[in-house]
């Protein structure tokens, strides 16, 4: 069984952290230059329009896009020079996939693509695990394949099998926990450890501490700790763990509520910027509406970053049969734009209020055990697009649920697991399909979010990110299923006429297979751009490019003018 640490509290119904499932529109042509975007600081407006930032699924062209780019150039392959080898459709993957068209501009759509801006989210008692270590090579390569990653520690376990001391105090006795979920004490001597990891990965980390046992003194001697330790590594601080639910889990009465919440806000903000002054405060981290509202409007003495949870499809007992989480739901057409909606919903109160927004614990469900959008390579698709979805919109930063529980008998839902017999890791770390779908993601870079407009390609959804050097990256997810769906031809207009362009690709034989996602033929991280094929079919200093793509694959296009 997965650990009930995936689990979001229950102080909303699943109807209030998830937007009702609505009958998809339409197709059509969408374009990205009149969608508003999310940027850091004032100032800040978020596209509120249904069809701005992505394009609806299954779409095709109409008369109402833009121009249709010249004719290519027929390719012509140079000697000497290696093109990409992808992957040809399967025998049984038949089904038609319209032709896809994807224009890229040249302006700017006003978000970008930050270090550290897919991380992991693990439980607080993870700082007591002695394989959070620079001394854990396993560890630390895994964690440079997602760029330079922020690890958030908070989770279920935060406020309910989790002590700080820096004194040597014992565990007090109202902590419970299990074999798998053991009770654990954190002291200055983790923080330093984890120190080594965070500076081997070049990473950050956001900490949490324990609202549900209220001691604003401890908390502010935790965060004093922390920041001296961590120094510019920390980026900020929650307090307690999606509190909405305290009611609901015992850790509040059942009349406690948003008032109670902010008025213990308030006197831990205090506390904890005499003891760690400047120090953000990421909150409330929390899968309500409401709360998101009445943390961006309260005033801290310490600058506010809007956090929020969201586990999609988390309707375990299938009584919402859209939120239940089946492969059907995941791989539907309505993932795309419910996400999107979702996101600028929680961007809104942030956008308002001039701040930043994060999404700072995700996942595709927070139902306990295995389940149809676990370990597959249907998650990995998902994973990675949900990232892009998110980061276009404007969001700063994604926490992906995960934990060094052993692989066997451990949360199929992490990304990343241990190896070893059931709780007995053996120091080993392994990637789950889920992890390689972010590390293409980290593969683009940073950079800022180009505007386009696509068409076509079923369930396809097209990126652009252009870096400091005018290299311009294009990322194409084709979510389309690999055992039933025909190739997508793609039609790519580029805003310059490229010199270079080269190619890496995430690929798995079907939605259900397990253990079978690879990049590039193979278990392991992209190569580096220099060392890449060109794309097939590539024509030197033409602005037009036509190639096939497999269905189930995510590509990344990488092109120097």
């Amino acid at each position: 069984m997965a650990s009930p640490d995936h689990m979001p509290g229950s102080g909303q119904s699943a109807g209030s952290r998830r937007p009702r499932r609505r009958k998809a529109g339409k197709a059509k042509v969408v374009s990205l230059v009149a969608a508003g975007a999310l940027a850091a600081g004032a100032a800040i407006t978020v596209p509120l329009a249904l069809n701005a930032g992505q394009p609806e699924p299954r779409s095709t062209p109409t008369s109402s896009a833009s121009a249709a780019p010249a004719p290519s150039p027929k390719p012509v392959k140079k000697a000497g020079v290696a093109y990409y080898k992808q992957a040809g459709p399967q025998a049984t993957a038949t089904t038609a996939v319209p032709p896809m068209t994807v224009n890229v501009s040249a302006a700017e759509l006003g978000t970008s693509l930050d270090p550290g801006a897919v991380g992991l989210s693990l439980e607080a008692t993870d700082l007591a695990d002695p394989a959070m270590s620079s001394a854990n090579a396993d560890l630390v390569a895994t964690l440079k394949g997602l760029g330079k990653p922020l690890l958030r520690f908070g989770g279920n376990a935060v406020d309910r099998r989790f002590f700080w001391t820096s004194t040597g105090e014992a565990m007090p006795g109202d902590r419970r926990g299990d074999k798998a979920h053991p009770v654990r004490t954190a002291t200055p001597k983790d923080l330093e450890r984890v120190k080594t990891l965070l500076d081997a990965i070049d990473g950050t980390i956001n900490i949490t501490v324990d609202l549900g046992h209220y001691d604003p003194a401890r908390a502010a001697d935790m965060s004093k700790h922390a920041a001296r330790i961590f120094g510019k590594r920390l980026v900020g601080i929650t307090i307690g763990n999606e509190p909405n639910g305290y009611p609901d889990n015992g850790l509040r009465p059942g009349s406690w509520g948003i008032p109670d919440y902010l008025n213990e806000l308030k006197s831990y903000a205090e506390a904890i910027n005499s003891a760690a002054p400047g120090v953000p405060i990421i909150g409330p981290g929390t899968y309500s509406e409401a709360w998101w509202k009445a943390f961006a409007k309260t005033e801290l003495p310490q600058q506010r970053i809007v956090s929020f949870h969201y586990y999609p499809l988390s309707s375990c007992s299938g009584s919402e049969p859209g939120d239940e989480p089946t492969l059907a739901n995941l791989m539907s057409d309505y993932m795309h734009p419910r996400v999107r909606d979702y996101d600028r919903r929680a961007m809104a109160p942030a956008a308002a209020a001039g701040l930043q927004t994060w999404l700072t614990e995700t996942g595709p469900s927070a139902c306990p055990g295995s389940n149809p959008t676990t370990k597959n390579h249907a998650s990995a698709l998902w994973y990675s697009e949900f990232a892009l979805n998110g980061l276009q919109q404007g969001i700063k930063r994604l926490g992906f649920h995960s934990s060094l529980i052993t692989c066997v008998g451990g949360p199929p839902l992490s990304p990343i697991c241990s190896g070893g017999k059931y709780l007995q890791p053996d120091g080993a770390i392994r990637e789950n399909p889920s992890y390689f779908g972010l590390a293409m993601v980290s593969d683009l870079g940073t950079g800022k979010f180009l505007k386009l407009e696509q068409s076509g390609g079923g369930l396809s959804y097209a990126y652009a990110v252009k870096h400091r050097d005018g290299s311009t990256n294009v990322y194409i997810a084709n979510k389309n299923d690999p055992q039933k769906d025909a190739q997508a031809s793609v039609t790519l207009s580029l805003p310059g006429k490229p010199k270079t362009g080269t190619m890496t690709q995430m690929a798995g034989p079907g939605y259900t297979a397990e253990g079978s996602t690879t990049i590039d033929g193979r278990k392991a991280l992209p190569v580096a751009n220099n060392k890449r094929p060109m794309v097939m079919n590539f024509v030197e200093g033409s602005s037009v490019q036509k190639f096939p793509l497999t269905s189930g694959t995510v590509t990344v296009l990488h092109f120097t003018y």
